[in-house]
């Protein structure tokens, strides 16, 4: 039976940064796409309005309670936050790729920096 090869320290860490972003992740909790807003009180119309886009890319429209809209605005911000976290987690694994795995021969090497993940 062969021994694995160990890996770099480099590799561990992200590894290991990897792991605390996909833990973090898993607590986020419930999350929704669009954005709520509240008109003004006497304002025409329904006060709480939630507006996404459909699969089609038209935008869709539906009015909220005000308990709907609060539960909304959270689920929105915890969709901001995990956008940012999969962000963290792609470049981890863009460097993972492109400084612990054998590429092709280049002409002119491929930096991290080329692909804008600093």
């Amino acid at each position: 039976m062969t021994a694995m090869k160990e890996k770099p320290k480099a590799w561990q860490n992200l590894e290991a940064q990897h792991r605390r972003l996909a833990q973090e992740l898993g607590r986020i909790g419930f999350i929704s796409q669009g954005s709520v807003f509240a008109r003004k009180k006497g304002a025409s119309g329904s006060r709480y309005q939630w507006s996404w886009k459909d699969p089609r890319q038209k935008t869709r429209s539906l009015t909220l309670s005000r308990q709907q809209f609060a539960w909304l605005k959270a689920a929105l911000a915890r969709q901001r936050k995990a956008e940012k976290i999969l962000q963290k987690m792609r470049g981890i694994s863009h460097r993972i790729l492109l400084e612990h795995t054998p590429e092709p021969s280049r002409r002119k090497p491929l930096s991290i920096k080329t692909l804008g993940l600093i």
